[in-house]
């Protein structure tokens, strides 16, 4: 077939193959819809997407005047339609927008446009068609943008049914031209004043013949859970009802390692039976995330069917179509490439976590890509008219609630670090591309999942493996410690010792400990290490808790939010202060009859804790509280300890560094021989302590669900 490009000349005939096609919500619009189309409104850009030189100048708050002032206001107003959405569009189904007589709707979305700089920068391919079905009158423009956020028409597809019930197909090509700092493709459309226009089956499709995946390729799932049962069942059940994912999928590994089972849930079997050998389901030991996925990875190079396997978080919510799009990225893509998803809020289904992050070796720590910072919504600031948004935005990893890793890379470079939970993705990224092997996080694939805002690790065993995780994935890819590295690891200890928060001392140094007794260690400990972790935080005041403030005596005082705001110079100046004071100390809250007064989550930071012997602070997830108790001799004992442990492990740098990439801890050789321990056998009398251990090829089971699982 010979179709029109966008210059208007004829191109040779290909063979399409869509991969990526325009979907919308069917459950929960009134809170993602923005995520997939938008009501037009005129487009507003800001003098700094024409001139970046104004970025150059620091902004003088002191020489503002009332003009300049409101100007200031002026652009920071949300040009967004009035209108609610059902005045301005309906969706139909799946795949089935109607606009109304008159109106007009954007495309220009996280979930919808296409994002053309990624596919020019990893894949080969020369040029998209967009095709569509349509009915009505009206129109389609096609758009194009930049890196700097600029976007033009490409060309105008005029819509006429005469009867107004047959469907007419229209379509153009775009070539990959202007797309080396970024950009996207998208279409508007808008309904003539008399008729509904209705757009039903967009697609962007590329020529196969420049696939590099010659083979059709399928995907393996994995997906490890513990006690989340019914977050888990939805998983599979979203799966199980996209035939278009359905066609792609080799199988699922779930792997509970929970003690409240998935197979346990009402409508498993319904799922089992829908899914039949797509579904393998494995118990083994609670070894954390990083044994879960691991286990999926190592069945998925162990059965040999599979091109990819996708890291999928059990509590996620997924876009099925988001799974689709990272698979035939990896098809096209110039080399194995690492496909990465990004996280949406799950509580405010509209806000992207991050759009990428880059690894800072200085510091063994992460930071957002380009100085984006964290946290957008998207229904405030649409994609279409966030210029800074349209950057290829490369990163350095991607977090593990949505992950797709070919099974080339996986040969290569092994499985995840056996780290339990915490700094395996990143680590495993990193690995990657001391390998050259590129990870990318591709707009319009994402999952949504609980935000990080009502938790604090400091707060709970996760402590120990942050901090361990941290310095062994600095030791494997630091090989020569930074002068800052000592610098974090005292900051860390005081963060938490202003909070009061003893037990994660405890911890932070527990992890170094065991850093220094050798990758062996960390191995061999790995099954059952948080028994240990949960055991050396007992007895702590900090980790007694109480699900009623009327558990304790009333606070001396109400905690006081309004805080005189301070110059950045003037807050560090008040930490120091705050550290001396802490560290020269003689206060003892041990004692205290009633706490000093009660902290809300939100405010734990140290600040609060000035001149506090003891307080009521409730936890993130506001559940509980604990009554934390100054302990200065306790405090300054710590703090010596960390920076002992801490020029410890600074004057052995090289040799560990050493030692732990000589071991290869992340082996398949190294996973097989855990998993052979730690995979529970259903048929022993005790499903819940049996052990598999009598495999003479040191290979766990793992057969697909058998005919007693489908009985249960």
């Amino acid at each position: 077939m010979l179709t029109m490009n966008e210059s208007g000349t004829t191109s040779r005939e290909h063979t399409w193959e869509t991969v990526d096609r325009v979907v919308y919500p069917i459950h929960d619009q009134d809170l993602t819809l923005p995520l997939y189309a938008i009501p037009w409104v005129r487009p507003h850009l800001t003098d700094d997407v024409f001139n970046p030189r104004l970025n150059m100048e620091k902004l003088s708050f002191d020489s503002m005047n009332a003009t300049s002032f409101r100007h200031l206001v002026n652009e920071s107003v949300e040009s967004h339609s009035s209108a609610s959405t059902t005045d301005v569009f309906t969706v139909d189904d799946r795949s089935s927008l109607t606009i109304r007589p008159g109106k007009h709707v954007s495309l220009c979305t996280f979930f919808n446009a296409f994002p053309a700089s990624y596919w020019k920068r990893w894949t080969a391919i020369s040029m998209v068609r967009f095709s569509a079905e349509v009915r009505g009158t009206g129109e389609l423009v096609l758009y194009r943008s930049t890196g700097r956020g600029l976007f033009s028409p490409v060309t105008t597809l005029a819509v006429d049914t005469s009867n107004g019930k047959d469907f007419a197909e229209v379509e153009t090509t775009i070539t990959m031209n202007g797309l080396l700092d970024g950009g996207y493709f998208w279409f508007d459309a808008q309904a003539g004043l008399g008729s509904e226009l209705t757009v039903r089956d967009a697609q962007w499709s590329v020529p196969s013949e420049e696939r590099t995946a010659k083979a059709d390729t399928t995907l393996s799932v994995a997906i490890t859970t513990f006690n989340r049962t019914p977050y888990c069942l939805h998983q599979l059940q979203a799966i199980a009802h996209e035939p278009a994912l359905r066609r792609r999928l080799d199988t699922i590994y779930c792997t509970d390692q929970g003690t409240t089972l998935v197979r346990d849930e009402p409508g498993f079997d319904e799922v089992s039976a829908e899914l039949g050998d797509q579904l393998t389901y494995l118990r083994q030991t609670n070894m954390g995330g990083s044994a879960g996925f691991s286990r999926g990875m190592y069945e998925t190079l162990k059965a040999g069917s599979s091109a990819y396997t996708l890291l999928l978080d059990d509590d996620a919510i997924s876009e099925p179509e988001a799974i689709l799009r990272a698979v035939q990225f990896a098809d096209y893509a110039k080399h194995p490439t690492i496909v990465g998803g990004g996280m949406f809020h799950l509580d405010n289904r509209t806000v992207l976590y991050t759009q990428g992050e880059r690894f800072d070796a200085s510091s063994v720590w992460m930071k957002p890509s380009q100085g984006l910072g964290y946290n957008h919504d998207f229904a405030r600031f649409p994609l279409r008219d966030s210029p800074e948004r349209h950057r290829r935005i490369d990163s350095d990893f991607n977090g593990w609630w949505m992950c797709l890793i070919p099974m080339a890379i996986m040969k290569t470079i092994g499985l995840s670090m056996p780290f339990f939970i915490k700094f395996d993705d990143t680590e495993y990224a990193l690995r990657a591309a001391e390998h050259g092997f590129h990870t990318v996080c591709l707009p319009g694939v994402a999952v949504w999942h609980q935000a990080w805002h009502d938790k604090d690790p400091s707060r709970t065993w996760e402590e120990y493996f942050f901090q361990r995780n941290r310095w062994i994935c600095g030791l494997l890819h630091c090989p020569q410690p930074s002068r800052r590295f000592r610098f974090e690891m005292l900051y860390g200890d005081i963060n938490v010792g202003l909070k009061l928060v003893y037990s994660a001392l405890r911890l932070r140094h527990m992890g170094l400990q065991d850093i220094l007794r050798g990758p062996e260690y960390i191995v061999e400990s790995m099954p059952h290490k948080m028994a240990e972790v949960r055991k050396a935080r007992e007895g702590f005041a900090d980790t007694t808790l109480a699900k009623d403030l009327d558990d304790f005596p009333k606070p001396i005082r109400e905690f006081d939010r309004r805080a005189t705001p301070r110059a950045s110079r003037d807050i560090k100046k008040a930490g120091l202060h705050a550290i001396v004071g802490a560290l020269l100390s003689r206060g003892n809250g041990t004692k205290d009859e009633r706490p000093d007064v009660a902290i809300p989550a939100d405010q734990a930071i140290w600040r609060s804790f000035n001149g506090v012997n003891s307080a009521l602070v409730t936890s993130p997830d506001g559940s509980t509280a604990a009554w934390c108790r100054r302990d200065s001799t306790l405090f300054r004992k710590q703090i010596r300890q960390g920076l002992r442990l801490s020029h410890t492990l600074i004057k052995q740098w090289g040799a560990l560094s050493n030692r732990y990439r000589e071991y290869d801890m992340a082996s398949i050789d190294v996973w097989s021989r855990i998993f052979a321990a730690e995979t529970i056998d259903d048929s022993t009398d005790d499903a819940t302590d049996g052990r598999s251990n009598d495999n003479t090829d040191g290979m766990p089971p793992s057969s697909r669900i058998d005919q007693r699982m489908r009985s249960l």
